[in-house]
Parts: structure tokens; C-alpha cells; sequence
């Protein structure tokens, strides 16, 4: 999940470099009829502390056939390969585990292509 060029400053915030925030989202596709028990599992809350691993923010959306998680954070692409990567601690098995039977396949990685945001004064 490395941050190549052409991704370096996509979904960036920010005024100083080590200030930017970038976004990412895993998409994951439901099975038919998983809603419910997504949104079940969803209201437990992730299986980490978001600001404990380095998120500023952290954002679950779900519709009837996909959950998408955003990621946003100084440094996102190190906290997930870290949560990936990591030899899984029980918590987060547990949970990769509960969702396995939900989801028809593979998730997918989604960079922002566009974002527009409103200049404070």
C-alpha cells in the first residue's frame, strides 16, 4: 500500500508537508442480504484506537451491497501497511474473521481523484 508518485499528493490537506493529510478508502463488496450484520459489526467500532495508530480520522459508510472505510491521517499509508502487515494481534483476527463471511470479494483500495474543500478565512 505504498505511496507511489503519481499517488504522493493525492488527497492532500494542509499547509507544511508533515502537515498534509492523505485520505484512503477500502471498499469491500457485501454478499446479498449481509447488510445487517455489517451494520452490526460496524457499530461495534473498529478493532483499534484510530488515534492511537496515527489516524486523524477514521469513517465507515455503508450502503445495502458495499462498506467503504476512509482512512485520513499524516502518515495513512504506513498505519495501514503496519495494520496489514503486522502479524495479526487476536482483536484484529477476530474481526478480519467476522467479516470474511460478509464480503463476496477481495477488497479494493480507492486514492481521491478529486477533492474540493472551502478556504476558511
Amino acid at each position: 500500500m505504498g505511496t507511489s508518485p503519481s499517488t504522493a499528493h493525492a488527497g492532500l490537506s494542509g499547509s507544511r508537508e508533515e502537515d498534509f493529510i492523505r485520505n484512503v478508502a477500502i471498499i469491500a463488496r457485501l454478499k446479498s442480504g449481509a447488510e445487517q450484520q455489517a451494520a452490526e459489526l460496524l457499530a461495534q467500532g473498529p478493532p483499534f484506537d484510530p488515534g492511537e495508530i496515527g489516524l486523524h480520522r477514521h469513517v465507515a459508510y455503508l450502503s445495502a451491497d458495499e462498506v467503504v472505510f476512509v482512512f485520513e491521517g499524516a502518515e495513512v499509508d504506513v498505519v495501514l501497511d503496519d495494520l496489514v502487515g503486522y502479524p495479526f494481534g487476536p482483536t484484529l483476527r477476530a474481526a478480519f474473521d467476522r467479516w470474511r463471511p460478509l464480503v463476496e470479494e477481495p477488497p479494493r483500495i480507492a486514492r481521491p481523484a478529486y477533492e474540493w474543500e472551502r478556504e476558511t478565512s
